[in-house]
């Protein structure tokens, strides 16, 4: 399969996550419905990624699809889910200042490095993982309980990033951690 080929299959993979998070939408929670799709989600998030780096194909526009995709993501299963459980108002009032936080990162990225992305560090991936299992657990999980959990690690992710933002002078979408000075510059993770 050709680099370009390649690419554009990556990049397909990541916009077919973005149409089937949004299709979620349409679909009764928690139904079987919604987890096909949900899986199937998750499947091309973690297809998008190895496909770029096994065809040596990563691509700045895979970043950025990527990234839009993981943000659609969280938008999605926000709507979705916070309006239908009783969810104690200090924990909303924490996912707020987490979406804050998240949103000076990307107002950063697109003033200091004129593009849009959000980094791929380990906290990053930790908490999208967290994520992307929270609504296997809904139905033998309190939520309230779950959502602590959740919140801790999204906030330190989120602070990492913006610290990361802060102190950095280029973007580099695949930084592991604010420890971690080396990483693989481009692509898909």
């Amino acid at each position: 399969m050709g680099r370009r080929m390649a690419a554009s299959l990556a990049n397909w993979l990541s916009i077919a996550r973005i149409a089937l998070v949004l299709s979620l939408m349409l679909v009764r929670p928690l139904s079987t419905l919604f987890f096909v799709i949900y899986l199937i989600s998750g499947l091309t998030d973690t297809l998008d990624g190895f496909v770029a780096r096994k065809t040596n194909s990563e691509s700045k526009l895979g970043e950025k699809l990527d990234s839009a995709a993981d943000l659609v993501m969280v938008i999605v299963l926000l709507v979705i889910f916070l309006p239908s459980y009783r969810i104690e108002p200090r924990l909303i009032v924490w996912i707020a200042i987490i979406c804050v936080i998240r949103l000076v990162s990307i107002a950063l990225v697109r003033i200091k490095y004129r593009t849009f992305g959000m980094l791929h560090t380990y906290g990053n991936k930790i908490t999208g993982f967290l994520l992307f299992a929270a609504p296997m657990f809904l139905k033998v999980l309190d939520i309230n309980t779950m959502l602590k959990a959740l919140c801790a690690v999204a906030s330190i992710a989120s602070i990492e990033e913006l610290v990361i933002h802060v102190s950095s002078d280029e973007f580099v979408a695949n930084r592991r951690s604010i420890i971690n000075a080396t990483c693989k510059r481009g692509g898909q993770v």
